[in-house]
């Protein structure tokens, strides 16, 4: 029973379940990548299959370092990379969630930024988050986007057995 302003009305139970996450993801990088200049892709990713991965629902396709969503809604999209000094130098090394809602022109949803510096083995974490509003799989896309302010100083590292460098994709709710 329902009670619809006072009055009490019955209805199918199947009408009013539902809510909740309905699609959960993860990808990582499966190469690791040498940030030699900006606006570099992060393209080879590979879904997570190790270590008694779960994944919920149909989850994200992957096509040259760009992602489709599965369905309308709204999705949590985080992004964690490992970074490292390569080669001497001191700089900052980003990554980037980047978004398009016409299938063409992305833009920076969110930017994790980390300093690289001219010391042996310098190395660190960054993270970063941004909910997406899907309101059309057609056109509503994510990349992810490495950056550095000196060739050859950072990489976004890679392991194809642990997440090192990875993305996840929830889906919150209805748009």
């Amino acid at each position: 029973l329902v009670s619809d302003a006072g009055i009490l009305k019955r209805i199918d139970y199947s009408l009013i379940k539902g809510g909740g996450i309905t699609m959960a993801d993860q990808w990582r990088l499966s190469t690791t990548l040498l940030l030699t200049d900006s606006n570099q892709t992060l393209a080879n990713n590979e879904r997570v299959d190790t270590d008694g991965y779960g994944q919920l629902g149909t989850g994200m396709s992957h096509s040259s370092g760009t992602f489709t969503f599965p369905s309308t809604g709204i999705y949590l999209i985080t992004v964690q990379a490992y970074i490292y000094r390569e080669n001497s130098g001191t700089g900052t090394a980003s990554i980037q969630i980047e978004t398009t809602t016409d299938n063409s022109s992305y833009s920076g949803a969110s930017n994790s930024v980390y300093t690289v510096e001219n010391v042996s083995a310098y190395a660190g974490n960054v993270n970063g988050s941004f909910i997406f509003d899907v309101t059309n799989t057609t056109t509503h896309k994510v990349r992810f986007v490495g950056n550095c302010t000196s060739s050859n100083i950072a990489i976004a590292y890679a392991d194809s057995n642990s997440n090192t460098t990875a993305y996840t994709f929830i889906r919150l709710g209805d748009t």
